[in-house]
């Protein structure tokens, strides 16, 4: 063979692989154009129009920035190849013929010439379905998950034979293995099975597919093993590549990682089962005020199903004298505000009201313009009353204490009046304080709601002890919480005379205290009487002293009654009538 005819030879080659790799991206599925070292378009293929809409001519020989709606990322990719740098997968914006956006990667390698940039070639993967995917599942998932990364591209070709001749850095990290160019077969993947859990032969996968029948192969999902073991979905698109004849020549596989939408989807029905299973209502709506959506919580609080509540609008829930409220808040949603607790009043299905804390949150569709609103509806039914019950609490404790304060500073001047001695004084003040406490103890066991009087007569008899020496008698009386303070403190006067000079001083004698209610004039009133024999020889009961004051005064005039003590050498006797009315608790006192 003469030098020319390898000379020839060799030339033929070159001339085939050049035909080959133009062959590749003019027809492939990648769109590619190709810009000199300024940005101008020097030349793109088939792809490159039919992703933007453009005619050739429409296309080559313009400044490749006018396609980007962001200066800043076009400038920035210049840059990266100036300095020598591999653009890989760079996200991007395209502006397309007919005014849209193509949300874009961009893959590019940079060629020098004396250290000058002179050309790029660049490489446009159309990710806006995946863009969309996303952003539709950020409307579904309602601010509780991020939004899906976006996926890596993974591409590689084969020739007619299904040898793989070339792949890509993100093919090698799609199969977790680097294939043998030359070598392996159909597949840059380890092995495949079919979604239902059978294994796929490689020469059954759908780039064998598509070389045997020379057509591409879409709308089919399979499943990958790495060598380590872990599986994973994917989709395929494998292409037919074709020479200028129409002659299969080899074909390229673009692969799509399904992992990420299987676990938002999986995470989207966590989610959906949250909602659903929540006792709060959630409700969706549109802009136009329609009910697009309705949880089990919205059906047990308002009473609709979800079947009455979907198409009708919100308005629905709504009493006549809040109506005005919707279209405000209909207005803050469309400037993308978020309406956080706002407490009002609803109407269920059966007309009555209930009083809800909302909170509304705008919801995006896949352009990223608000379409819809998602409420939450909260009843706070049992934290209203139980704001009301803590208000009335609060008022008849502040009531309480300006009267405790009345009486301790009576206490404190009628004591210092008949105090012997500063030590005897601060003695009686301490003990007529803590009879007091022992009564306010009895009423905050109960939540303020009273006391009876056996309750009264064993907390205040307790610290002087021989308590079996009481005998009590009468029908069960609640006493209001009033009534608790002032016979507390008259029933500890007459326990401290007791300890002092009669039966709780020594272990003989009876204390019998007695009530009943009887009708006098149409009033029911209460006789009580205290009644003490068969103790120690009485000396005195300190005439005019604090406890007499209170026995014939204070503690009578206190439940508008009246008041008498009586006593002899060996007895005692406390009557007090007063009408039950200002004795007993009633419904009006405060819970």
């Amino acid at each position: 063979m003469t030098d020319i005819n390898v000379v020839n030879m060799r030339d033929a080659r070159s001339a085939r692989a050049e035909f080959d790799y133009k062959d590749f991206f003019e027809n492939g599925g990648l769109a590619l154009h190709v810009v000199d070292g300024d940005g101008t378009i020097i030349h793109a293929n088939q792809a490159e129009f039919d992703l933007l809409g453009y005619e050739a001519d429409d296309y080559i020989g313009r400044n490749i920035g006018e396609f980007y709606p962001d200066a800043d990322v076009v400038d920035d990719i210049l840059a990266r190849l100036r300095r020598g740098e591999k653009i890989d997968k760079y996200p991007a914006r395209l502006c397309t013929s007919d005014g849209s956006i193509k949300h874009v990667e961009i893959t590019s390698t940079a060629h020098f010439e004396g250290g000058q940039l002179v050309a790029t070639r660049c490489f446009t993967v159309d990710v806006t379905d995946l863009q969309r995917a996303r952003a539709e599942l950020v409307s579904q998932d309602n601010q509780f998950h991020q939004i899906l990364d976006t996926l890596p591209v993974a591409v590689y070709t084969t020739d007619e034979e299904g040898i793989i001749t070339y792949f890509n850095p993100a093919a090698a990290e799609f199969a977790g293995r680097t294939p043998e160019i030359g070598k392996d077969k159909w597949c840059v993947t380890f092995r495949l099975f079919n979604p239902d859990g059978s294994e796929l032969p490689h020469d059954q996968c759908p780039m064998a597919i598509t070389l045997r029948e020379n057509r591409p192969v879409r709308n089919q999902e399979a499943l990958a093993q790495r060598p380590d073991g872990t599986l994973f979905p994917f989709q395929p698109f494998p292409t037919p590549i074709r020479n200028e004849n129409g002659e299969l020549i080899g074909a390229v596989n673009m692969l799509v990682d399904l992992s990420e939408r299987a676990a938002a989807e999986e995470a989207r029905q966590h989610l959906s089962a949250i909602v659903e299973s929540s006792y709060d209502a959630v409700v969706s709506k549109n802009l136009n005020g329609i009910i697009t959506s309705w949880n089990g919580g919205a059906e047990r609080l308002f009473g609709y199903t979800a079947d009455e509540a979907i198409g009708n609008r919100v308005n629905m829930l709504i009493p006549e004298d809040h109506q005005d409220e919707e279209p405000h808040i209909l207005d803050r949603i469309r400037k993308g505000e978020r309406v956080d607790s706002y407490e009002t009043v609803r109407q269920r299905k059966d007309g009555s009201l209930v009083p809800v804390s909302l909170t509304v949150s705008p919801v995006r569709g896949a352009a990223g313009k608000i379409v819809g609103a998602s409420k939450i509806a909260r009843d706070i039914s049992a934290a209203k009353d139980s704001e009301h019950r803590i208000r009335l609490l609060m008022r008849e404790v502040n009531h309480r204490v300006k009267n405790q304060y009345s009486v301790i500073l009576s206490m404190i001047r009628e004591t210092n009046k008949r105090s012997e001695s500063p030590a005897v004084f601060e003695h009686q003040v301490r003990e007529r304080i803590m009879a007091l406490s022992r009564s306010h103890d009895l009423l905050v066991s109960e939540d303020w709601k009273g006391a009876t009087i056996f309750e009264l007569l064993l907390a205040q008899l307790k610290p002087f002890g021989n308590d079996q020496l009481l005998s009590m008698s009468g029908p069960s009386i609640t006493l209001s919480p009033n009534a608790v303070q002032y016979l507390g403190i008259a029933f500890h006067e007459l326990a401290t005379n007791s300890a002092k000079y009669g039966v709780l001083s020594a272990d003989r004698g009876k204390i019998l205290v007695d009530w009943k209610v009887t009708k006098i004039e149409g009033r029911r009133i209460i006789k009580l009487a205290w009644s003490e024999t068969g103790g120690p020889k009485v000396e005195s009961i300190a005439k005019g002293g604090f406890g007499t004051v209170v026995l014939r005064r204070v503690a009578p005039q206190a439940l508008s009654g009246k008041g008498d003590l009586e006593y002899s050498e060996d007895a005692v006797l406390w009557t007090l009538e007063a009408p039950l009315a200002f004795v007993e608790a009633s419904a009006s006192d405060p819970v």
